[in-house]
């Protein structure tokens, strides 16, 4: 027989470490770096408009990624995360104008706020399930609105809210060209940090939680405590992402964080796929994309015999809510694992390419 030295076939990891990396080949790992590098040209690129869809992907997907750590990784649910999101947008601005905080600070400080009222809210709905979790958290929902709508000291009232720009070292982010490199850092930083995170012993119980607290009460897991921290993590990306937004549009409102936009939210992890930190992002592209997509084709068919019958033009907002139900009702039927399982199995497929089956 001969000896020598050779390189087993198939995957063999004898740790958890090696079995919970983040980059599972060196190809993957480059791939990143070349996907951030691609990212960072796009001002080179793409005028203000794709811009500030691009931008509103990334600000949503942070904020989509902390939805996710609850629903899909937790088994959690959220009716609320828009009035998360908009606690922290206006965290950001409240602290900027009574403190002079440089609003680089302000973003981080809004999402640590959020996180506490968070926590506020997650520590007794920790210990529900279901339906009595759900309206649990539709009434926090309620709360918050009420509570932005009566606290003028807060949020401004009715009248909304200024911002003012990121500015650094004498250099005001005020332009899409500019903030895109704000919104990238952002992205890079919490998608990598919910990376790690699943990673960890804490990440691993969160996971238990979600598939059989049963089991992992037993193996010693502290079920409302780590329920309560997912609220927390949840609510601290849903805090930095509307403290961004608000210093993207320089203005913030109190009817902007509605129930509707909670369901946004919900219709994003759902699309994307629960459970997935990559699939956070694709379903934030998706849901910001897909108006955008429905808007191009009334305009397409402004002025056409179906458009005189129809009157798709008079009726595009109507079709715009009407293309997001209708989105996230099919994935549920026809794809219920989201995006990336769909993105995983076309990988597999090129992978073995041509010998796939």
């Amino acid at each position: 027989m001969a000896t020598g030295s050779f390189t087993p076939a198939g995957d063999y990891r004898t740790s958890y470490r090696a079995d919970a990396t983040i980059f599972p080949t060196r190809n993957a790992r480059l791939a990143l770096w070349i996907g951030v590098a691609l990212a960072a040209c796009a001002p080179l690129v793409f005028g203000r408009w794709e811009l500030s869809l691009l931008i509103n992907i990334g600000i949503m997907g942070i904020a989509a990624l902390g939805l996710n750590i609850l629903v899909g990784f937790t088994g959690q649910i959220s009716i609320g995360h828009a009035a998360f999101f908009g606690v922290g947008a206006f965290a950001s601005a409240w602290l900027h104008d009574q403190f002079h905080i440089p609003v680089w600070a302000c973003i981080p400080l809004a999402g640590a706020i959020t996180a506490v009222v968070g926590l506020v809210f997650g520590a007794p709905a920790a210990r529900l399930k279901g339906l009595y979790l759900a309206i649990a958290t539709l009434a926090a929902q309620f709360i918050l609105e009420d509570f932005f709508a009566r606290a003028q000291w807060f949020t401004g009232g009715v009248a909304g809210r200024i911002t003012e720009p990121l500015s650094l070292f004498g250099f005001a982010f005020d332009r899409e060209e500019s903030f895109f490199y704000v919104v990238l850092f952002a992205v890079v930083v919490m998608f990598v940090g919910a990376a790690n995170l699943m990673r960890s012993r804490d990440g691993r119980a969160l996971v238990a939680v979600r598939d059989h607290y049963l089991s992992a009460e037993m193996m010693g897991i502290n079920l409302a405590y780590y329920r309560t921290l997912s609220f927390g993590i949840s609510s601290l990306y849903a805090g930095v992402a509307g403290a961004l937004y608000a210093h993207y549009l320089l203005f913030v409102s109190v009817e902007a964080f509605n129930i509707l936009f909670s369901i946004q939210f919900l219709g994003m992890v759902i699309i994307g796929g629960l459970g997935s930190v990559m699939g956070s992002m694709m379903g934030a592209a998706f849901m910001v994309l897909l108006p955008e997509v429905v808007q191009g084709l009334a305009d397409a068919l402004s002025g056409s015999a179906l458009d005189r019958t129809l009157r798709i033009g008079a009726s595009i907002s109507y079709l715009r809510e009407m293309a997001i139900g209708a989105a996230i009702i099919l994935f549920l039927i026809f794809e219920p694992d989201g995006l990336a399982h769909r993105w995983r199995l076309v990988k597999a497929y090129w992978k073995l390419y041509p010998y796939s089956h």
